[in-house]
């Protein structure tokens, strides 16, 4: 009778941490894991929007903090304020659509500051303050784009394969924590990043979309059921990958 209640994929008794939570992927991984069991850390920059989806979790405990983790002192407010963490998972980001020959100086700082510098400090000082405890996992939200290059796309693909390269060091550096750091790579996925960037590109993307082999883009909910895995126990032998999930398109 036990066996049949076995679930690798549980969260309960872990507290985690989701970036960007206030819309998109972020707030569907933070919904997503607290139906899993798990005890949910919150944040994002819009308190009324991160508001929301703490109104849409499971369970009780929750905490939603507002910060910019772009900003040092957000991230010293966020840090301290966050318990101890069995998981993080990096979802806040931004996009752009620059050609490279029209790219500015700020350009650059706002794309790589969200995309990879925000990160790479929040998780150095979670790991300075000690919140991360041992065995957890580390999850980035990195992208198909470094490796399927489009137009207009250089910025934005550079900045997630620098995510990527230093969480493959950052796996290294933590195994003698047991503690795990993968990435996910997605293709197109339906959030306010890919409705922005269907208008300043001109494409139906509802059209586009239909080349992929199962017909659609990718759904927040897939992103953050992929995120549960690496998150739960499931995934415990599995550190320094990058998964892709693309609905079968080998293309961005």
């Amino acid at each position: 009778m036990t066996g049949r209640c076995f679930n690798p994929f549980s969260l309960e008794g872990k507290t985690i941490l989701v970036t960007g939570a206030s819309s998109g992927i972020g707030r569907a991984t933070a919904i997503a894991c607290s139906k899993m069991g798990a005890t949910m850390i919150v944040t994002g920059r819009n308190q009324e929007r991160l508001n929301l989806t703490l109104s849409q979790l499971d369970g009780e405990g929750h905490l939603a903090i507002s910060a910019d983790i772009t900003k040092r002192d957000d991230i010293d407010k966020l840090v301290a304020e966050c318990p101890a963490l069995n998981g993080v998972v990096h979802s806040a980001g931004v996009g752009d659509r620059t050609l490279l020959k029209m790219v500015r100086e700020k350009d650059l700082e706002r794309v790589m500051s969200a995309n990879f510098n925000a990160p790479v400090l929040l998780q150095k000082n979670l790991l300075k303050k000690k919140k991360i405890l041992s065995e957890s996992s580390i999850v980035f939200i990195a992208s198909r784009a470094p490796f399927a290059p489009t137009v207009g796309n250089g910025i934005y693909s550079a900045s997630k394969g620098a995510l990527i390269a230093y969480a493959k060091v950052l796996g290294l550096e933590l195994s003698s924590q047991l503690i795990r750091v993968n990435c996910i790579c997605p293709n197109m996925v339906w959030t306010e990043l890919v409705e922005r960037d269907s208008q300043l590109t001109g494409v139906d993307y509802h059209q586009e979309e239909l080349k992929y082999p199962l017909k659609r883009y990718g759904r927040p909910d897939d992103i953050a059921n992929l995120s549960i895995y690496l998150l739960s126990d499931a995934s415990s032998w599995m550190t320094g990958s990058c998964l892709d999930i693309t609905g079968g398109s080998i293309i961005l």
